[in-house]
C-alpha cells in the first residue's frame, strides 16, 4: 500500500521531502477533482492525505465518498480536519482502537 498526497505545491513539498513519491500538485478544482478520482481508483494507495481546505473545494458527493472511504484512508491536515478524527479513521479501516 502507497500513500498518496494531493495538493498545493507548497503543501506536498514537506511529504515528497519525507520519501513520498506519489505527491500530485492540484491548482484548479477541476485538477484537484481529477487527480482524486484517479488516485481512489488505483487500488494501490491506502492513504490519501489531503489539505483541509481542499476537502471544501471538492463536490459534495465526492466530499461524502472521500469521508466514508476506508480504502484508501482519507486525511485531511490543516486548520479544520472536519469529519471524523485521525483515531476514528485509523479505527475504521484497521479494526482496532491502536491507542488503546
Amino acid at each position: 500500500m502507497e500513500i498518496s498526497v494531493i495538493g498545493s505545491s507548497e503543501f506536498i513539498l514537506g511529504f515528497r521531502l519525507a520519501g513520498i513519491r506519489n505527491t500530485y500538485t492540484a491548482v484548479t478544482e477541476e485538477d484537484l477533482v481529477n487527480i482524486i478520482t484517479r488516485v481512489l481508483d488505483d487500488g494501490v494507495t491506502g492513504i490519501l492525505v489531503l489539505e483541509s481546505r481542499d476537502m471544501n473545494r471538492v463536490p459534495l458527493r465526492l466530499q461524502a465518498t472521500l469521508e466514508n472511504s476506508v480504502k484508501p484512508t482519507v486525511i485531511a491536515i490543516g486548520a479544520e480536519e472536519g469529519g471524523m478524527s485521525l483515531r476514528e479513521r485509523i479505527k475504521r479501516s484497521v479494526g482496532v482502537d491502536l491507542w488503546k
